[in-house]
């Protein structure tokens, strides 16, 4: 066997030698931290993707808090994509469609919008997503084709007109280029069936949670029956008259508020923890710049001035309101909007809907009235500003509120 060589290196030089590795390294780490810099865990999945889900109820605000993130420009916005499984399914309960819903907007989270080819006649265009014209994004490059500056009419009509092609390619192209995909959905009445995304390390997904005053609900409501008629009844499970009481699906959608705040909130999973905010209409319309920027701050946005701009225009309009502008976002006064159902709705029907929907409004912080001249006294402010707990029981138990 070869005799084996051995070097001895005298100690000093040793520690010279290894002292210059560790300089090398350092050197080299720095350097290479300087150009690409190590991301968080979740940064490294996603990219640097921030995935929001505006989750609600209809007639509670959502158009409008959904403007609030489709005015900004880098965010990817589309309004109520779940609205494609309820019309295309056509099954006669929520229930049995949630799956679908998530694994839709799952997949457009992830910017893969071939899963809509299941939801879309042959040969469709942009034309056929739900409020398409409404989706700042789908109306600008490269969504969009480039359209002259000389063009000076309003969004909706400009991008109906020039940015209509043929099938999602440009749209998916798009949204890889924005740092946030926001959706807002309606379409969602617990929190469980979104396990999945939130376990998903490809998709940091933050959840808003809209809540309003059922009893300005239900007054809004009323005043859109027919365009609620369909959805109503796949919430009850059954067709649903016309002359049947709004209050069912009422109970049905604070129940909803129940269980996804207390699932959130009290028994919320590890992978749940820090990405649930709770929002309350009244309070956005009360301090728009302050609640806006709270939300900002929570999905990592940046406010601009051309949106503090807007949303003061938009939040201090001299108009109130009427049936026609049922789901259209116009200038007026927010504050008063929201509080019209204390002089237009007939108290014995406030009194039904705070039956229904008393433990989702002591849970949520809006106080009962107890009479009519109460509900008129518009100086009384029925919104509580403690913080309440829940302490789930069964779907009939009652908030039990704490300070």
């Amino acid at each position: 066997m070869a005799a084996m060589l051995h070097f001895r290196i005298p100690a000093p030089a040793a520690l010279v030698l290894v002292l210059l590795q560790v300089g090398v390294m350092v050197v080299f780490i720095g350097w290479y931290g300087h150009i690409t810099p190590f991301p968080s865990e979740s940064t490294t999945a996603t990219g640097g993707k921030v995935h929001v889900l505006l989750l609600s109820s209809w007639r509670s605000g959502s158009s409008f808090m959904g403007q609030v993130f489709n005015k900004h420009p880098s965010v990817f916005y589309l309004m109520e994509p779940g609205w494609h499984v309820w019309g295309w399914l056509q099954s006669p309960a929520a229930q049995r469609m949630r799956m679908a819903v998530r694994d839709l907007i799952h997949q457009i989270f992830l910017c893969d919008f071939s899963v809509m080819d299941a939801y879309m006649p042959i040969n469709y265009n942009v034309s056929n997503v739900f409020m398409w014209s409404h989706s700042q994004a789908l109306c600008s490059p490269p969504a969009c084709p480039p359209v002259s500056s000389e063009h000076t009419m309003p969004q909706i009509p400009r991008c109906t007109e020039h940015c209509d092609v043929s099938g999602l390619g440009r749209a998916q192209v798009a949204c890889h280029t924005y740092s946030h995909v926001v959706l807002k959905e309606v379409r969602f009445f617990e929190l469980e069936s979104l396990y999945p995304l939130l376990q998903d390390p490809s998709i940091d997904l933050r959840i808003l949670h809209l809540v309003r005053d059922p009893r300005a609900v239900l007054r809004s409501r009323e005043q859109s029956v027919e365009a609620l008629l369909k959805d109503s009844s796949i919430v009850l499970g059954r067709n649903m008259l016309k002359s049947d009481s709004q209050l069912l699906v009422m109970q049905e959608i604070c129940r909803s508020h129940i269980r996804i705040y207390d699932t959130a909130i009290r028994k919320a999973p590890d992978f749940l923890r820090g990405r649930y905010k709770l929002l309350r209409y009244e309070d956005v319309v009360r301090d728009p710049l302050g609640e806006v920027q709270r939300m900002y701050d929570f999905v990592g946005l940046k406010m601009t001035e051309p949106l503090q701009e807007w949303l003061h225009q938009v939040t201090h309009g001299k108009g109130k309101g009427t049936p026609s502008d049922a789901f259209k976002i116009t200038e007026r006064n927010a504050s008063a909007v929201s509080q019209a159902w204390r002089t237009g709705l007939d108290f014995n029907k406030v009194q039904l809907v705070q039956e229904v929907c008393k433990s989702a409004m002591s849970l949520l912080g809006y106080r009962l009235v107890n009479s009519e001249e109460e509900q008129k006294q518009l100086n009384i402010d029925l919104t509580r500003l403690k913080k309440y707990s829940f302490s789930w029981h069964s779907t009939n138990s009652s908030a039990t509120k704490t300070t």
